[in-house]
């Protein structure tokens, strides 16, 4: 026997000696049942918005439901660590957000890995925060501000949403660049911290614009900036940090994951038809109440951008001592 036809039939045997399931495409009949794509924050907020537009318009695409379920805690935690544990079929997703990429640091007894347990499908947006004052603060600029915080250390006050959500960390990475000494104010959830900024409670506030941008339009809040490098669509008057001399960038982002082992070819199904919808003028324009902008990248590039923040957002956390709660 040739030693062509030897490594034929071998071939041919170890072909037919190979699983049923092994040998179909998993995707080919992905979905044929209802898909549960978890957002871990309350309804109402930004990762739900987003969440929605997804599955709203995935149900137009597929013909299959797909159930936004809000699994609320921890941060975002409890949600994710659901999915990590749920079979790798496709059919039980999660959003994440920025603040995923800052519990793996801050959360001592983190319950899964978010670069291992879980992978990456598509970054879905990307959003700037803006710095809001109350009016009756006397400043009129960024600059302004900083003049303030520098004559007077440790008297403006910031809140947040809580101990490492992005509102803190934007406020503690803008007093590290621009050398000044402000009182961080921690709260449970943006909704109080927003009160308590547009009554005078506090100094400002680091804040999404879909939280602020009712009271930036009727005056009774200032916006002084964005946190991005290019002005948002949803209030393109504000201007950039950069823009002004303050060597500030970050953003925001939304993003959704499968669990680990979850077949390549349903994952690229995925990313795809999400990638699709996030690019259709009618998801940008739903996506823009958040002051969000669709990304729709690949998981490669996505789980990159993952990695990216962890370690920024770790780096700062260790360089000002910051400690996460209880």
């Amino acid at each position: 026997m040739t030693l062509v036809r030897r490594t034929f039939i071998q071939g041919a045997a170890s072909a037919i000696a190979l699983p049923a399931w092994a040998q179909r495409d998993p995707a080919a009949d992905y979905p044929n049942r209802p898909i549960k794509l978890i957002c871990p924050f309350a309804p109402g907020g930004g990762v739900d918005l987003t969440a929605r537009t997804l599955a709203q318009r995935l149900n137009e695409s597929w013909g299959q439901p797909v159930v936004v379920d809000n699994k609320a805690g921890a941060n975002g935690t409890i949600a994710v660590e659901a999915v990590s544990k749920s079979p790798p079929d496709g059919y039980m997703l999660t959003m994440i957000s920025s603040s995923h990429s800052v519990n793996v640091t801050l959360q001592a007894r983190h319950p899964y890995d978010l670069e291992k347990d879980v992978i990456p499908i598509t970054q879905a947006t990307t959003q700037p925060y803006c710095l809001v004052v109350n009016p009756a603060l006397p400043v009129r600029t960024l600059q302004d501000l900083i003049n303030l915080a520098r004559q007077k250390p440790d008297t403006l006050t910031y809140g947040s949403s809580g101990i490492g959500g992005f509102s803190h960390l934007a406020g503690a990475l803008f007093g590290s660049v621009t050398g000044t000494k402000l009182m961080h104010i921690p709260y449970k959830g943006g909704a109080p911290a927003m009160a308590d900024v547009i009554s005078g409670q506090i100094s400002m506030l680091f804040s999404t614009i879909l939280q602020s941008h009712t009271h930036i339009n009727s005056g009774k809040l200032r916006p002084l900036a964005v946190t991005t490098t290019r002005r948002a669509n949803a209030q393109p008057e504000i201007p950039t940090m950069l823009e002004l001399g303050v060597k500030l960038d970050m953003a925001g982002w939304y993003g959704v994951m499968a669990p680990r082992g979850t077949p390549q070819p349903i994952v690229d199904k995925l990313n795809r038809e999400m990638s699709r919808i996030l690019k259709l003028p009618s998801t940008r324009e739903r996506l823009a109440a958040d002051g969000s902008e669709p990304v729709g990248n690949t998981p490669a590039e996505f789980g990159a951008h993952i990695g990216s923040e962890i370690r920024r957002w770790r780096a700062l956390i260790n360089e000002l001592g910051i400690k996460g709660e209880g």
